[in-house]
């Protein structure tokens, strides 16, 4: 299995059979991904709880959460003040 980013496709397609409640394994199969990524991806795009506490997912939330992570890597710390004693 090569690494590569999900889709807002595939994100779409989770969203899709995650609402049919499908099982994380089946819709890791149907993607082509880990079942870990599914369950990183569920909640990386809750969006809330259902009223049985099962995560509510939403693809757009998910793409827009993966966007600003994109956005924010390789960002270096302020700088520091050096402190001569």
């Amino acid at each position: 299995m090569k690494y590569r980013y999900l889709t807002l496709a595939d994100r779409q397609e989770i969203e899709r059979l995650y609402r049919s409640e499908t099982r994380f394994a089946d819709i890791a199969d149907a993607i082509g991904v880990k079942i870990g990524t599914i369950y990183r991806e569920i909640e990386n795009g809750s969006t809330g709880k259902d009223e049985y506490g099962r995560p509510i997912y939403s693809a757009d939330a998910a793409e827009r959460a993966f966007v600003e992570r994109l956005k924010r890597r390789g960002r270096k710390p302020a700088s520091r003040e050096v402190c001569n004693e």
